[in-house]
């Protein structure tokens, strides 16, 4: 009983550490592929010229 309950225990955290060690280690940073919002052309369309 206590050897299972340990080696469950060691997979889990095993498991966890696997999971940690990936996520650091993934190259992909979404945050750096999101629009900032509207562009100078944009703006640039936008602005209404007052006469």
């Amino acid at each position: 009983m206590l050897v299972t309950l340990f080696a469950s225990s060691l997979s889990v955290f095993i498991e966890g550490c696997q999971r940690l060690l990936h996520k650091a280690s993934d190259p992909y940073r979404p945050e750096l592929h999101y629009m900032r919002g509207p562009g100078p052309a944009c703006r640039a369309k936008q602005r209404v010229e007052h006469p």
